[in-house]
């Protein structure tokens, strides 16, 4: 397949409804896959009842999918010049919700798995195949409006995933979860159908692939992702299962990188990151996913372990999160073609790091009304990052380059999601278990405060019916709850103070890179 299949518009041309209807299309995809990944989460404790499982094997209906996920985001760009984009786009999608429409009906743990896992596999397609539309079929000039809604399924998808999963099953149970796939689904079949010209097959690439190297990846990033998901959860290297992931996971990268840096057929050109701009967006990318994956898992579960809120409620808090996007999204993109990205990048790194710093003074009592100023701030520098970051991402690469870029840039992204939440998940534990031991050092019982306070409460639950002992038992559980709780929330708060300054010290990275511009501004550097 030649470059000329790669070339965008030229700058001046005129962008047609089919080919926005085209783009547009694939967005809706990118933000069905990246909604998918946290439907589950609020409406986990529905669906491991229905299933008969524990919440440790339901760790998996999760982990399923971002592993598929993410080993098929580098492949979706070579696997598009095979079969052709319209084709490969509309068949994945199809089979994504038969297999969406396989998860609702699940009748055990083990079938949901698999389901779950053919799901990310077909979907994980549609998340680079929206960056390769919008930078192939966009003129420079209307590619920051491309990248900004693009930029929106990234931001707003892992926010809205809660909100939507936990309102649906509330209403309708937790299959519907599954089945709203449906509406998003056939909207995209139809519009790329329509949008995108019909393109000859390239079969033969099959043929002379390097067919190691998508094994090496394959097993390389399938066990790093297991590993990560699951290393809390099986307390890390005590585990064989997890072992046995690292070895895979080393073994299997090291094949990828060796294969892919010493042969010409390869399925994704991983030279792409000898480039400095593509190499430090792929780093902050790293980072950022972990900042957006990352606060959208422990915000959620300190609404829930802490407040006590109801997934309903919890999704009200992290709305704060999405609205005001949609709004900024606009002006960013404009803004992102006449200031430099730097500039852009590094207030947006700031203002996300000072939402996490805001979150760090909690306490048992804090709940969601004190927490939207953090989730607005946030709101505020995430358009910023995921705008200039794409820019910075495709600056300067040739065109038959894009699909490499594309994939490796959204998989980057969703790597860091998995270790920032490995890493909180983990930092929480330990964190909890730190705090627990000084708090309980203080909190002594030869203290006369600790003796008054259990004097009080036990008088509390002996007026209520219970004998004496009965009630300075319970008074003595009362109080370690009350110590238990607040070591969680000193947990949590650790937890997003890790995030700031990995948030922060991504700003230093930002101007190692020579200026960016979005959209025409950027056409010398890629010609």
């Amino acid at each position: 397949m030649g470059n000329e299949n790669y070339l965008p518009p030229p700058p001046g041309e005129k962008v047609s409804g089919r080919t926005w209807l085209a783009v547009l299309s694939s967005l809706l995809g990118a933000f069905m896959a990246v909604l998918d990944i946290a439907i589950t989460n609020s409406s986990l404790k529905d669906i491991l009842g229905a299933l008969s499982a524990t919440q440790e094997e339901g760790s998996w209906i999760s982990s399923a999918y971002l592993v598929a996920e993410i080993v098929v985001i580098p492949l979706a760009g070579f696997l598009a010049m095979v079969f052709s984009t319209r084709r490969y786009l509309v068949v994945n999608v199809a089979l994504f919700l038969v297999f969406s429409t396989l998860c609702g009906m699940a009748w055990s743990l083990e079938s949901m798995i698999a389901f779950r896992a053919a799901q990310g596999f077909t979907g994980g397609v549609m998340i680079p195949m929206a960056m390769t539309l919008v930078t192939r079929k966009l003129p420079l000039k209307k590619r920051p409006i491309g990248l900004a809604l693009f930029g929106m399924t990234a931001t707003l998808a892992p926010t809205l995933g809660p909100t939507v999963g936990g309102y649906l099953t509330e209403l309708y149970g937790w299959p519907s979860i599954f089945y709203i796939n449906w509406v998003p689904g056939v909207l995209l079949m139809l519009g790329v159908s329509a949008g995108l010209e019909k393109e000859p097959m390239n079969l033969k690439l099959l043929r002379d692939v390097d067919w190691w190297g998508i094994l090496f990846m394959a097993v390389g990033l399938g066990s790093l992702t297991a590993m990560l998901e699951e290393g809390n959860a099986k307390d890390w290297f005590q585990s064989r299962f997890i072992v046995t992931a690292a070895v895979f996971a080393i073994a299997g990268l090291y094949g990828w990188a060796w294969r892919g840096l010493t042969r010409k057929n390869t399925f994704i050109d991983l030279h792409i990151l000898g480039r400095p701009s593509f190499l430090i967006a792929g780093v902050i990318a790293f980072t950022t996913g972990m900042g957006l994956y990352g606060s959208a898992f422990i915000l959620p579960l300190y609404l829930g372990q802490i407040a006590n809120y109801t997934p309903m409620q919890i999704g009200l808090v992290i709305m704060w999160m999405g609205l005001p996007q949609l709004f900024i999204m606009p002006f960013a993109a404009r803004l992102s073609t006449k200031l430099d990205n730097r500039v852009m990048m590094s207030v947006g790194l700031a203002l996300f790091a000072a939402s996490c710093f805001m979150n760090t003074h909690m306490s048992a009592d804090t709940a969601g009304p004190e927490l939207i100023a953090a989730q607005v701030v946030r709101a505020l520098g995430q358009p910023l990052i995921m705008i200039t970051l794409t820019n910075f991402a495709v600056n300067g690469i040739p065109p038959n380059l894009l699909p490499s870029a594309s994939g490796m840039f959204n998989m980057m992204r969703n790597l860091g999601g998995s270790v920032g939440i490995a890493t909180l998940a983990t930092l929480l534990t330990n964190r909890e278990h730190l705090h627990s031991a000084r708090v309980g050092e203080a909190v002594s019982l030869y203290e006369p405060a600790t003796q008054a306070r259990l004097e009080a409460l036990s008088q509390n639950f002996a007026s209520k019916g219970f004998d004496l002992a009965t009630a300075q038992d319970m008074a003595i559980k009362a109080l370690d709850n009350v110590v238990r709780r607040d070591s969680f929330v000193m947990a949590y708060n650790d937890a997003f103070l890790v995030l700031g300054i990995a948030l922060v010290s991504c700003v230093v990275i930002v101007w190692l890179s020579k200026k960016v511009l979005g959209g025409a501004a950027s056409a010398e550097a890629a010609h």
